[in-house]
């Protein structure tokens, strides 16, 4: 892939270099900070009744009802190929999103802000970024703090591929 560049507008005789932002809804899991891109998320859920569906995958939850719809909730921790969620209570959050006309669920530990980085800022994966965590994402931010993985909706909804992860 090609080297992300800046936007040049002309202004007169003057050209001007304009940095694209790219916008994140952010989620933790598992003390990871995620971005989903921001024009993906449909709706933002607290704790939700979840239908467990007989013989689904781990990962996928079950279902619930959303506004009359039936929308799959996704353990995004299975998927990730981390630890089961502790079980000391605390709420499990909910990023909605649409994929090819469907709505998924992702369940995460928490949801935090929207963030707005620039485009610049982007990097491919590290080396030393889990191999599973690769397949599904874009690539990283570094933050001040930590590192942000932006995830890539379409290939965390691929479960055709869990098997060989």
């Amino acid at each position: 892939m090609s080297a992300r560049l800046p936007a040049v507008k002309k202004a007169g005789s003057q050209e001007i270099a304009t940095v694209k932002n790219e916008d994140f809804v952010t989620a933790t899991i598992a003390n990871q900070l995620f971005g989903i891109p921001v024009l993906q998320v449909q709706d933002v859920l607290g704790p939700q009744k979840i239908t467990r569906i007989p013989l689904a995958p781990p990962e996928v939850a079950g279902s619930l009802n959303l506004r009359g719809r039936i929308v799959t909730a996704i353990d995004v921790r299975l998927r990730l190929g981390l630890p089961p969620r502790p079980a000391d209570g605390k709420p499990v959050m909910s990023i909605v999103v649409d994929h090819k006309g469907e709505l998924y669920s992702l369940m995460v530990d928490n949801v935090g802000e929207v963030l707005s980085l620039s485009s610049d800022d982007f990097e491919r994966h590290p080396a030393t970024l889990d191999p599973r965590w690769r397949e599904i994402s874009t690539g990283i931010y570094r933050l001040k703090e930590t590192l942000l993985v932006v995830l890539d909706v379409s290939k965390l909804l691929n479960f055709a591929n869990i098997e060989a992860a």
